[in-house]
């Protein structure tokens, strides 16, 4: 039998308006719903599982003594998560070679838990010979790929693997008012190849706001001359309006960031900033410096998308050489890879 034939009338009316079955809808099959299912119950669902069960995020500091990594990482997660001297007034003394030190919080805010790891890289650019002081800190992100990748290609894996990559690094650039050092350049260069990399200018409230806009642009032009890739890549956006997004933020990188932990009274108001002779720099003012959206970046719009392109772009360019130089001969047939202390750093 066939169906009923529509009124031409009705027709155009339904065209008139704009009006598109749902079995037009676009995608592979288009389905009719006729009453409330409940799909989107599954957002409720996953939120409920990730704040039960809380996410891991590792970040990573680099920069020369001085420029305020420790004071920086505070202020981003508002509390003492990063290293501080062991006594106040008591000179922290230099090491001779680049040390890791990991520190890990356990950081909760409105149910939701979040194992929060920073390491810190005390050492690195601080000696007169600064030559290939970033093959620590190369090992010991690559070490991180490798212990993943153990536990992922085990017979009989854990339910969730334990996850110490990292998954940002943010390097401070010295306000120095000029071009970026050899030493600066090197390690993104190797850096941005292996991990997601954020520059930022420390201490900003050191130059004034014409030369923090010329030194900026500096940075940026060389970025670009030595086509060294920061996050975020633009390779890596995914659809016109994330890269719209992206564009906007990377107009404004290496973000031009004060650090403070330090609460001061402002028009009634306790603010964090740095008291001066000239009044209180606050640092999650715009006007003052862009550390607002330093923060916005690292924890309130980019945060998962660190951590998929960790996985999804740096981990597995790691796993898929890894796992090609296990197929090469004399390697142990047992597991496929060669011995942990083999590992190496492989750029």
């Amino acid at each position: 039998m066939e169906p009923p034939a529509v009124p031409e009338e009705e027709e155009e009316e339904e065209e008139e308006e704009g009006a598109v079955p749902l079995s037009m809808a676009p995608g592979p099959v288009g389905c009719q719903l006729f009453g409330y299912v409940g799909i989107e119950a599954v957002l409720d669902q996953m939120k409920i599982k990730t704040m039960k069960t809380g996410f891991e995020f590792n970040i990573m500091v680099v920069g020369q003594s001085g420029l305020g990594k420790s004071t920086m990482v505070n202020t981003l997660f508002k509390s003492k998560v990063s290293r501080k001297s062991s006594q106040p007034g008591q000179e922290e003394r230099i090491p001779k070679t680049v040390q890791l030190q990991s520190i890990t919080h356990i950081i909760q805010e409105k149910g939701v838990k979040m194992k929060l790891t920073v390491t810190d890289t005390p050492g690195f650019g601080d000696q007169i010979n600064n030559e290939n002081c970033w093959d620590p800190i190369i090992k010991y992100i690559n070490e991180q790929y490798e212990r993943y990748l153990r536990e992922e290609i085990l017979i009989t894996r854990k339910r969730k693997i334990p996850d110490t990559r990292v998954h940002g690094c943010v390097y401070f650039v010295p306000p120095t008012g000029h071009w970026l050092r050899p030493l600066d350049l090197e390690f993104m260069r190797r850096l941005s190849k292996i991990v997601n990399v954020v520059p930022v200018i420390a201490k900003a409230d050191t130059l004034t706001l014409e030369e923090r806009a010329e030194f900026k642009q500096r940075i940026q032009e060389d970025l670009k001359t030595h086509a060294i890739s920061v996050y975020p890549q633009e390779d890596f956006d995914q659809d016109p309006e994330d890269r719209a997004l992206n564009d906007r933020i990377r107009e404004k990188i290496p973000f031009a960031v004060v650090g403070a932990d330090q609460e001061h009274q402002v028009n009634g108001k306790r603010v964090l900033g740095r008291k001066t002779k000239w009044g209180i720099i606050e640092v999650e003012n715009p006007a003052h410096c862009e550390f607002p959206l330093l923060r916005d970046l690292l924890i309130r719009s980019h945060l998962q998308d660190l951590k998929d392109i960790t996985h999804n772009v740096h981990y597995e360019s790691y796993r898929v050489r890894r796992l090609n130089e296990s197929n090469r001969p004399g390697l142990s047939p047992l597991n496929g890879l060669p011995a942990k202390g083999e590992a190496g750093s492989h750029l």
